[in-house]
């Protein structure tokens, strides 16, 4: 699930958080800023900016690991296979936690893993 810090309304429980504030964003950069500001991290220029960036790379192959690892432990007996939650966060929950979670949601199903994603304030209005 991404969401943006700047809503103050956090999904609750238990996750393995992504803290994705440290890649660049679309918003602040004056040279992308007017053609992406109104977009999101699902639409492809987006999300190949966010992803581009230094270090995004690691760290969504930092993230997958980390899931698959926490998935491989062998559930208790007589209890029911692990869920885990991923909590991507960035500042305002369009640009690069959405950009970042599809893509560990993609690593993730090429890797067998049933998942769905969830973009939180994806639609909740542009912070300044």
């Amino acid at each position: 699930m991404s969401y943006g810090d700047g809503h103050h309304a956090a999904p609750r429980g238990s996750a393995l958080l992504v803290d994705t504030r440290v890649l660049r964003n679309p918003p602040e950069d004056p040279a992308v800023r007017e053609r992406m500001l109104h977009s999101n991290g699902m639409v492809g220029e987006v999300r190949d900016y966010v992803l581009a960036t230094p270090g995004a790379s690691r760290l969504v192959e930092r993230s997958v690991e980390q899931l698959l690892a926490l998935l491989d432990v062998p559930p208790r007996s007589g209890e029911q296979p692990l869920r885990v939650d991923v909590h991507v966060v960035c500042g305002g929950g369009r640009h690069r936690s959405v950009a970042v979670a599809e893509e560990i949601g993609a690593r993730a199903r090429a890797a067998g893993v049933g998942c769905e994603v969830e973009h939180l304030h994806v639609e909740r209005p542009i912070l300044t």
